[in-house]
């Protein structure tokens, strides 16, 4: 595995950029110790569907348009909050890719957010007022959403800062890259989650509701991801970028971590277990290659640090639902409301997704 502070070219779901990691695959439990472990595993899985059924008490439907879903379109799913200003690119931004259609938990906003949804006519919307922290982070709300609505489609879950980035993304729709994953026989897709930001201090600004975020938030750390292999259920675990380098330089294991596997070919039985970062069954967080080559994969560029994130960060450290231990994470939020600069000598002007591939963030990985 990489080093900690080690600069890590291709530390992204693509392929794995040391041999160490591979030989912690190697080590997948055998025997009965392996048939020990995936019964454990089986056994918390039907632990979050569980969960995820009684979840849906929480939710009170606003506008249910799912009726309109058809066979094979490609589906997004997010839990939100108080997002009025990223919601209209977010659609925008994923509508052009080939979503078609949108399916969002709001979680008691204020600003709008739930009336600007409920005009769109391709989004079918719930609300709840319960704890964010409770439901697993929305994963339990999402999961019996994708439970219902889900089964046999391609999924999308993201965050509504986050925009997915894929190989041919200006010109070939996500049916494109679904159909060539379905070639591959994979049913999920591994993205880097790139975190963006401004020149100055993340408060500086004032980017409209309808402009694209990365105008505003042109740079990223193109180096400094460290990447291991978690055998017990396959997934990477990748650190570093701009928020492990700000924040957490004096304990790195409390970066944030920023692998996803955000599109799954859902079937009822899958659920996330840790946000997006891995799922059950485990054989859907193999999304990179242990053979020497890469396999397909895209990143998610990550748009916290746009102004009011200063504002944003002291209510959510009141709030307290944002991490298990919020106690543990509350120098972070104080940094935040200081209105940092993040850019430094190393950041790089995003320029497309050609340019994340030669960096090694991302992979076509044969896909031509």
């Amino acid at each position: 595995m990489a080093s900690r502070g080690a600069t890590t070219r291709g530390a992204f779901p693509g392929g794995l950029p040391h041999a160490s990691a591979i030989g912690e695959l190697e080590d997948w439990p055998k025997g009965l110790t392996g048939a020990l472990l995936a019964l454990k595993l089986r056994a918390r899985r039907q632990q979050l569907l569980l969960r995820a059924l009684r979840s849906r008490r929480e939710l009170t439907p606003v506008i249910d348009r799912t009726a309109q879903i058809a066979p094979g379109d490609v589906l997004c799913f997010l839990c939100i909050r108080n997002e009025a200003h990223r919601l209209p690119h977010f659609l925008r931004h994923h509508r052009a890719l080939g979503v078609k259609h949108f399916l969002v938990v709001d979680n008691a906003s204020t600003d709008g957010s739930d009336r600007l949804l409920s005009d769109q006519s391709d989004v079918s919307l719930w609300q709840t007022g319960a704890s964010y922290k409770a439901s697993r982070f929305g994963m339990d709300w999402l999961t019996w959403l994708q439970m219902r609505h889900g089964h046999g489609h391609w999924c999308l879950t993201l965050d509504a800062d986050e925009l997915l980035v894929y190989p041919y993304c200006q010109t070939r729709p996500l049916q494109a890259l679904t159909g060539w994953l379905e070639v591959q026989g994979r049913d999920s897709f591994g993205a880097l989650t790139v975190d963006m930001y401004p020149e100055g201090p993340v408060s500086q600004g004032a980017p409209g509701p309808d402009d694209d975020p990365i105008r505003h938030l042109a740079y990223f750390d193109p180096g400094n991801y460290q990447v291991q292999v978690q055998p017990r259920m396959r997934n990477l675990w990748v650190q570093g970028g701009a928020r492990a380098r700000a924040f957490f330089a004096d304990a790195p294991r409390r970066a944030p971590t920023l692998n996803k596997t955000p599109l799954v070919r859902w079937h009822w039985r899958h659920a996330y277990v840790n946000s997006m970062h891995s799922l059950l069954p485990p054989r859907l967080n193999q999304v990179y290659a242990t053979d020497g080559g890469e396999l397909t994969s895209g990143v998610l560029l990550h748009t916290k640090f746009l102004p009011g994130i200063t504002d944003r960060s002291a209510e959510e450290k009141q709030r307290g639902e944002h991490f298990a231990d919020a106690a543990q994470y509350a120098a972070y939020f104080d940094r935040l409301t200081a209105d940092p600069v993040l850019h430094w000598a190393a950041s790089t002007r995003y320029t497309g997704w050609r340019q994340m591939e030669a960096l090694g963030l991302m992979s076509r990985g044969g896909w031509i």
